[in-house]
């Protein structure tokens, strides 16, 4: 129990380190970037030439403007960035390169992370938020289904680059944290032939192979890999394989791409085990199987068309289709009853049923028993979008305006399934082939038909009043139709529609040559999921494997963002260049939705529970000389409630005497660090010879399960990565990489487990639910590049 507090300590708290984290790094930042812009007028001489950097205005290839005009945070990798520490991985660069990023593992497996940028995510997991839009190539990446990003069946080694940018309505639904803009490679970009092969610790083996050439107006680009993990935990593996190809043509004033991707996987990820299991084997799971595969097609058209000089015209098509199979061995819900009347019961005095209401007899005498959850998502996807770029003057002032709209549609078919089995000693994995569970309210087989429409319209406009102040407006208008058709003649049918226009404007100002200051206000929604929206009621709970049951309706979720900073370059005659950001911002959410903890242990429900808010501080600083870079980021991240409610405490042992637990205004939403410092950097011995490193500190977090924020929180860490390359002759390279150098044992996810409803052989006395998901221990990795 906790006694509420006199004052509002928890606001006062974290808005005294919010702005002293902002107050310090700003100075810090101010002080060194004085200080390199003092040494570069000392030596007398002109800053190196300014590197033009183009953000896109909307999702769609073909139309930017410069970085410096953009009204809000933004960083660039490109596939040097990605590569930097071997082979190409877009998840790692962001988590080592970016300020604001971070990645947790609550799967278990390294290939389906959740990215978290200021506190919003972007994972594969179904009945995660999803705060962040994605596109690849101009389409919209998140899936129809459950918004979710399914990072494994993008080929790493085709990525050109990848735009990571604040809130920007222009991004369309869940752009309520930002935007990731991943663009492909293509023949006009990418020219000759490269292929590796490398492998490592945790029986790794990857080969990746691309291929660009142009011939007239024609140009092909092709690339693969192939990657399989044994993994270092118990029932840890995956195998990957993707392709990539694209053709294009121009001539004159018209450009056109075809691309088509191909990817299938299969990832056992062991997700997180408890505590005192982990301190008798850091590799042991919890209960298993727990694989995910999909399969993954998908086929887009792009191009754009300059119709006179100041005009141009950009557009996107797509199709996609998804097959994705999910299967988890979770904890029973169904054990022994306890009147004496040898069947199983899923509540005190409510027996077990399967098909036809047919009781469940104790088959196994007491157990032990385990619940086997599977689901199938079936899901064809397509869309167009379009956009008219103008870059004529407006009353004699540069302006850059973009107008166009949107639609993604699709139709997906779920399918969900839970069985009641027995449970192996050893390794606590499912035993079969068990018993449907049949369980009106609770544990239903389903097979729904989901449709969705997204409709958009959107334009924006950049307007330069003067050489170094300009002005943006903009804004979108989002329409989303989620309609639901029961396939077994149940309640789960209904309509759903949500719509809003959702306005930004912003400023930037080029103080001087080496300072751009930027300021911005903007809006963003996201309408929720079919998942989400089949799992609303108090009354009919459900698990994440099998969560359809009729319920409710939910409210969209608002976000209103402000933002600020500073950015710049300094360049010095010895040649040393140094660039900087500093960024703070604030996002409150409307009507945000949480997974909330039910009566029923091991279910919850979503409901929209009233607002959050995150805010905080971003700062980088890299400078790079003729033969070495080093580089700096630091993250605050402030994530609290702002509405109160009351939960069941689920597993979470800090449950009252009824128990619940109480959200109070001001509690930090759980699994979100608030600090992260980053660094690295590289050397050039040679010509032929390079090193470098990288280095993280996180702070730690708050439980998933601990929305009150009554347990200790997750231990933070700090880990360390080596790399090196040397390139053998002109076309053969070697490169080789250490990861978690110092062999640390951390972890970047935890929640609560129910350790009571399963024995664990190597802690027969384990009582702590506290569950977590280890990193991997200290791994080296090497291989060989040969160009062509």
């Amino acid at each position: 129990m906790r006694a509420a507090p006199a004052l509002p300590a928890p606001i006062v708290t974290a808005t005294h380190r919010f702005l002293t984290a902002t107050l310090l790094t700003i100075g810090g930042f101010l002080a060194v970037s004085g200080l390199l812009a003092r040494g570069a007028l000392a030596q007398g001489a002109p800053p190196a030439p300014e590197q033009v950097i183009v953000i896109g205005t909307s999702p769609l290839p073909g139309s930017g403007i410069a970085r410096d005009s953009v009204p809000a945070e933004t960083s660039v990798l490109d596939r040097a960035d990605l590569a930097r520490d071997g082979t190409p991985d877009l998840l790692a660069a962001l988590n080592e390169q970016l300020p604001g990023v971070s990645l947790d593992a609550a799967s278990g497996n390294p290939l389906q992370p959740t990215l978290q940028y200021h506190g919003f995510q972007a994972s594969p997991l179904q009945g995660t938020e999803q705060g962040l839009a994605v596109y690849l190539n101009g389409a919209r990446f998140n899936q129809p289904f459950g918004d979710t990003i399914n990072w494994d069946v993008i080929p790493q080694v085709a990525i050109d680059r990848i735009d990571v940018e604040g809130s920007n309505p222009v991004f369309g639904l869940n752009a309520l944290g930002g935007s990731l803009n991943v663009r492909m490679k293509n023949g006009f970009t990418y020219a000759g032939g490269e292929a590796d092969a490398s492998g490592g610790s945790f029986g790794q083996a990857q080969g990746e192979a691309q291929y660009g050439a142009v011939s007239g107006d024609t140009a092909i680009y092709v690339a693969g890999n192939v990657l399989h993990q044994d993994g270092w935990r118990d029932l840890q593996s995956s195998d990957v394989r993707n392709f990539y190809g694209d053709v294009g043509w121009r001539r004159d004033a018209i450009e056109l791409h075809a691309n088509l991707t191909l990817a299938n996987s299969v990832l056992n990820g062991p997700g997180t085990s408890p505590v005192e299991l982990l301190a008798a084997d850091p590799a042991a799971q919890f209960t298993a199987p727990n694989a995910n595969s999909n399969n993954y097609i998908a086929a887009n058209l792009n191009g754009s068309y300059a119709i006179t000089d100041d005009t141009s015209l950009q557009a996107v098509a797509y199709y996609q289709y998804l097959q994705q199979r999910v299967v988890n061995g979770n904890a029973p819900n169904d054990v022994p009853c306890d009147d004496g009347s040898g069947l199983l019961c899923s509540d005190p005095g409510t027996p077990s049923t399967t098909r036809d209401g047919a009781t469940i007899t104790d088959f196994l005498q007491g157990g032990p028993y385990s619940e086997l959850d599977e689901q199938t998502t079936n899901t064809n996807g397509y869309g167009v979008s379009a956009q008219i770029t103008n870059t004529a003057t407006l009353f004699g002032l540069h302006n850059h305006f973009v107008a166009g709209g949107s639609f993604d549609g699709a139709q997906t078919m779920f399918s969900a399934a839970a069985y009641i089995g027995g449970l192996t000693a050893d390794t606590r994995a499912f035993a079969g082939p068990g018993i449907l569970i049949d369980e009106p309210g609770s544990n239903v087989p389903v097979r729904v038909a989901v449709g969705d429409a997204y409709a958009g319209a959107f334009l924006a406009d950049t307007l330069d009043l003067t050489p170094a102040i300009a002005i943006t407006a903009s804004g979108r208008f989002n329409n989303a139709e989620i309609d639901l058709a029961d396939q077994q003649g149940g309640d789960l049918t209904g309509q759903h529609s949500y719509s809003r226009f959702n306005p930004a404007i912003g400023a930037t100002w080029k103080v001087r040559s080496w300072l751009t200051a930027y300021a911005g206000y903007s809006e963003a929604n996201r309408a929720p999921t079919p998942a989400e929206l089949s799992c609303a009621s108090p009354a009919d709970s459900c698990s994440l494997a099998n969560f359809f049951t009729g319920d409710p309706d939910l409210k969209q979720v608002v976000a209103h963002t402000v933002e600020a900073g500073l950015r710049g370059t300094l360049g010095a005659a010895s040649g040393i260049r140094a660039t900087y950001d500093i960024s703070l911002y604030r996002t409150d959410l409307d009507d945000d939705i949480g997974f909330v903890n039910s009566l029923t242990l091991g279910r919850a429900f979503f409901q929209n529970i009233g607002g959050t808010r995150r805010q905080g501080v971003d700062a980088s600083l890299a400078v790079r000389g003729r033969r070495w870079r080093v580089y700096v980021d630091y993250s605050y991240t402030d994530a609290t409630y702002l509405t109160g409610y009351v939960e069941s405490a689920g597993s979470n042992p800090a449950a009252d005497a009824d128990g619940n637990v109480t959200i109070m205004r001001g509690d930090r939403l759980p699994g979100v660090a608030p600090n992260q410092i980053k660094f690295g950097g590289s050397l050039q011995l040679t010509d032929a010879w390079l090193i470098g490193g990288s280095a993280l500190y996180q702070s730690g977090q708050y439980l998933v399960g601990d929305e009150a924020n009554l347990t200790p929180r997750l231990p933070g860490f700090i880990t360390a990565n080596l790399y090196t390359r040397y390139q053998l002759t002109q076309r053969v390279q070697l490169f080789g990489q250490i990861q978690n150098i110092g062999n640390e044992r951390y972890y970047t996810y935890g929640t609560f487990s129910p350790t009571a409803a399963v024995y664990l052989s190597q802690a027969p006395n384990a009582s702590n639910p506290r569950s977590y998901s280890p990193a991997a221990p200290i791994g080296g990795f090497g291989g060989v590049r040969v160009s062509f």
